[in-house]
C-alpha cells in the first residue's frame, strides 16, 4: 500500500475558510481525514 496523504496543520488552516461551517444535517466527519481521502483517490498512479 502506498503512503497515505495527511494534510498538515498549516495546510488545514489555509483550507479552513473554504470548508462549510453550517451545522445542518448529518454530523460532520473529521475534515482532515476526508481531505486526505480525496487526495489519495485523486493522486495519479
Amino acid at each position: 500500500m502506498s503512503e497515505l496523504f495527511w494534510p498538515s496543520a498549516a495546510r488545514m488552516r489555509r483550507l479552513a475558510p473554504l470548508l462549510p461551517t453550517d451545522r445542518r444535517g448529518k454530523p460532520r466527519a473529521d475534515d482532515r481525514r476526508v481531505i486526505g481521502g480525496i487526495v489519495q483517490v485523486l493522486r495519479p498512479g
